[in-house]
């Protein structure tokens, strides 16, 4: 009954910028982290980013300085904004949050995911 659903993935030449958002919905009591990763074709899930309910951030070394995480807690929205974009950005990007919500029977502790969102670089 929890749901991530992203959005913003697009076409973009490198260099340019792009602002991921990802809206948590459904059944929730409260969400502790949240967290985008990325997947490439052929290539494992990697993360890309992670921030806690207190706001506190950890990114990839591949992304520093580029790319920033945020969360609006109001909305149960975590945001990604990438700047200066490289091809090898080129990757499917799914959200992820850890969070207490509503299952059969009772509460539990849930990590949920997105369904993800492409994003495509071009050189």
């Amino acid at each position: 009954q929890v749901q991530l659903v992203e959005s913003g993935g697009d076409l973009v030449q490198a260099g340019g910028s792009l602002r991921l958002s990802c809206a948590a919905s459904g059944s929730i009591l409260s969400i502790n982290n949240m967290g985008w990763y990325r997947q490439a074709p052929g290539k494992q899930r990697e993360l890309v980013a992670t921030i806690t309910s207190g706001g506190s951030t950890n990114y990839a070394d591949s992304v520093k300085g580029r790319f920033t995480i945020s969360r609006d807690n109001a909305k149960n929205t975590v945001y990604l904004q990438m700047n200066s974009l490289k091809p090898e950005d080129t990757a499917v990007y799914y959200c992820s949050a850890d969070l207490w919500g509503g299952i059969s029977g009772g509460v539990g502790y849930l990590e949920v995911w997105g369904q993800g969102t492409l994003v495509t670089v071009s050189s």
